[in-house]
């Protein structure tokens, strides 16, 4: 069986260790450019098809007709995407002999669409996962193949779960790809009413509203923690960065949004209720600790309206 791989990240990297693994031609992968603004951190499938002779490309439209082209000279038998970041049309994805497929990072039909390691985060879900699905020209709405679940612990970064739905997508596709090889894969259509989709993020969307839950806001502070950009707000004009939190069982000083230390510790009140604790954080980019917050703005509760 050969195929060609659209690829990225580290799904990219361990779906395309999958297929090696289990013998499968891979004539070519496409990927991306790494982009010079973004922070790179994780593997890098183009040096993985490299290390074992695979002809890797790197165009700016996966869907022109010199890329379309030299696809179909290959005759493919399948096409995979591994967290590749553009859609594939009609044209490619008409093109392998037993079907076009993509590996997405949630438990489908829920978080169709992009980022949605950060949004089931955001959104507070005990759990997500890898889905293995057909590919149509709409995004993640083909039939599913198989899915594998992971965990969401209370106080996991979108970077420990990226990690949990790597290992997922990993044996997602190992488990799934005998079936597809042979033809005996049985898909399942997608009830779509069960789940919805979800755009890309900026980094000006960490902005926190402190009159959400303390919930809330670690949920934001976790889903956006480095590597990502992080959570940030204002004190007094000085611009506050937050890395990492943890939800407090204690009373809350006031009901309306405050920031205060005591016992070397530092504190917000939110004003839809519950109390965080600031574990790292930084101001006017330099990182922070309750000495230098109670050095610059004194003992007294610091109002976040």
């Amino acid at each position: 069986m050969r195929a060609v791989v659209f690829g990225y990240h580290d799904v990219g990297v361990r779906c395309l260790q999958v297929l090696l693994a289990q013998n499968i031609e891979v004539a070519l992968v496409v990927t991306h450019e790494d982009n010079p603004d973004e922070a790179i951190w994780f593997e890098s499938i183009a040096e993985l098809a490299r290390l074992h002779d695979i002809p890797v490309i790197q165009p700016i439209d996966p869907n022109a007709p010199e890329v379309v082209d030299a696809v179909a000279a290959l005759r493919p038998d399948f096409i995979f995407s591994f967290y590749y970041r553009q859609m594939l049309k009609a044209e490619l994805l008409a093109l392998p002999k037993h079907g076009a497929y993509n590996m997405h990072g949630s438990l489908l039909p829920k978080y169709r669409g992009r980022v949605p390691v950060n949004w089931a985060i955001i959104k507070g879900e005990t759990e997500t996962g890898a889905t293995l699905h057909r590919m149509t020209e709409k995004p993640d709405n083909g039939d599913i193949v198989d899915q594998a679940a992971v965990p969401i612990l209370p106080d996991d970064t979108a970077l420990d779960v990226f990690h949990k739905v790597s290992c997922a997508a990993e044996i997602t596709l190992h488990r799934a790809l005998p079936r597809l090889v042979s033809g005996n894969a049985i898909l399942r259509r997608q009830d779509l009413s069960l789940g919805g989709y979800f755009g890309g993020r900026r980094a000006e969307d960490g902005k926190i509203n402190w009159f959400e839950s303390a919930r809330t806001i670690h949920n934001l502070v976790r889903a956006v923690a480095p590597p990502y950009p992080g959570a940030f707000s204002e004190i007094r004009g000085i611009k506050l960065r937050l890395f990492r939190t943890l939800v407090e069982n204690r009373p809350p000083r006031s009901d309306k949004p405050a920031l205060y230390c005591e016992n070397g510790r530092c504190y917000a009140d939110c004003g839809g209720g519950g109390v965080l604790r600031l574990v790292s954080f930084e101001l006017d980019d330099e990182a922070a600790d309750a000495d230098i917050l109670t050095e610059k703005f004194g003992t007294a509760s610091i109002s976040l309206i």
